[in-house]
């Protein structure tokens, strides 16, 4: 399983970006997939998750209200909406795949499979 992020890019505050993350394989219906950050120095932060099966969405509290995830089972992608965007939501935007139970699903180990990242620029 292999997983591809993209769409960051540096923007100013303020500021609406789209991420994607397409995932290879026959099986992605049945992994939950999630979004975490990393700053320069910082550990990793949970952004967002979603679940194969169910519509309840999960997000990190400095996100909750500005970032959307959702997923294509067709496309075998899904993705990171955020608007109204601040510098410290600055980072590298890593997805995510994987079979995390409930209660592993806001941390790295609840995930098998990662992508690459893509980079997030926010300037004031």
């Amino acid at each position: 399983v292999q997983l591809q992020a993209s769409g960051g890019g540096s923007v100013l505050a303020g500021d609406s970006l789209s991420l994607s993350c397409v995932v290879s394989g026959r099986t992605f219906s049945t992994y939950g997939v999630a979004w975490f950050r990393q700053a320069p120095g910082e550990e990793r932060e949970f952004v967002a998750a979603l679940r194969p099966t169910s519509s309840t969405k999960y997000y990190g509290d400095s996100v909750k209200g500005r970032f959307t995830i959702s997923r294509d089972n067709a496309k075998n992608t899904f993705y990171l909406q955020m608007i109204n965007l601040r510098p410290e939501d600055t980072g590298n935007y890593l997805c995510a795949a994987g079979t995390p139970i409930l209660s592993t699903m806001r941390f790295p180990t609840g995930y098998r499979y990662w992508g690459q990242g893509t980079l997030v620029t926010v300037s004031s």
